[in-house]
């Protein structure tokens, strides 16, 4: 069975920059099998409703302003995979509807550029819908998880610690509050309390961590489809700029 993952993607800029985080992300495509199509539930695909992309050719997505020309000259230019991502919007249901206005945004390609740089795997996004509570998102990838037996990595990209508001661009760690937010996820993701990261309101921080649930949700749906004879493995186990954290996971068994 195909494993599941989580990533904290972080600045968009990781995508042309060589650093800790792309070096973690490279070591996590060493460490799993090749998948046959990569369905991304991404931060950056935040909308009313549950929408999925299943044209053949998916177009890259440049969701920001303000970077340098190198930034909106990559062109994450894979293909991507109508018959998987149709069979995906029939496991979800009713609910889920096709939208090819959108592509793959930088939420995937900035980490799938540094993980698969070949464009050789077929890529489909599935939106995450901002009206949905915990318990959905966790429903949604329950429902996608028998994908895992076709060899789709079902792949979520966000960060678990994502407040814009109280950046410090000069931190090159977290605040306090963040890393002890992030460690308490972390310790839940190992423990299988999955019962505590739904109910991550009532966690210490979690108005500061999660002031808005765009970049959260991505792990709820990877935790959806997780099973209990999953590993877990963590990569990238950073806060910076004190409120960023940049921690990943690989679920397998």
């Amino acid at each position: 069975m195909m494993p599941i993952m989580f990533v904290g993607h972080g600045s968009p800029m990781n995508a042309i920059e060589d650093n800790e985080f792309t070096k973690g992300w490279k070591e996590m495509a060493k460490l799993i099998p090749k998948p046959k199509a990569i369905l991304s539930i991404s931060a950056h695909w935040y909308i009313d409703g549950t929408r999925i992309v299943d044209t053949l050719n998916p177009k890259t997505i440049h969701d920001f302003y303000g970077f340098p020309k190198e930034l909106f000259a990559v062109d994450y230019a894979a293909k991507g995979h109508p018959e998987l991502a149709n069979e995906t919007m029939r496991l979800i249901g009713d609910i889920c509807t096709v939208d090819n206005s959108w592509g793959i945004d930088h939420g995937t390609w900035s980490v799938l550029v540094n993980m698969y740089p070949k464009k050789d795997i077929p890529v489909f996004e599935l939106s995450i819908d901002r009206n949905f509570s915990s318990e959905q998102c966790y429903s949604i990838g329950e429902k996608i998880k028998v994908l895992r037996e076709c060899g789709v990595l079902i792949f979520g990209s966000g960060n678990v610690v994502h407040n814009l508001g109280i950046i410090d661009w000069s931190e090159e760690n977290g605040y306090d509050w963040a890393c002890q937010f992030d460690s308490a996820i972390r310790d839940a993701i190992i423990e299988r309390r999955h019962n505590t990261i739904l109910d991550y309101q009532n966690m210490p921080h979690s108005k500061l961590a999660v002031p808005i649930t765009d970049h959260f949700y991505p792990l709820l749906y990877v935790l959806g489809a997780s099973s209990d004879e999953d590993k877990v493995e963590t990569f990238n186990e950073k806060c910076l700029m004190g409120s960023i954290s940049m921690t990943s996971y690989i679920l397998s068994n």
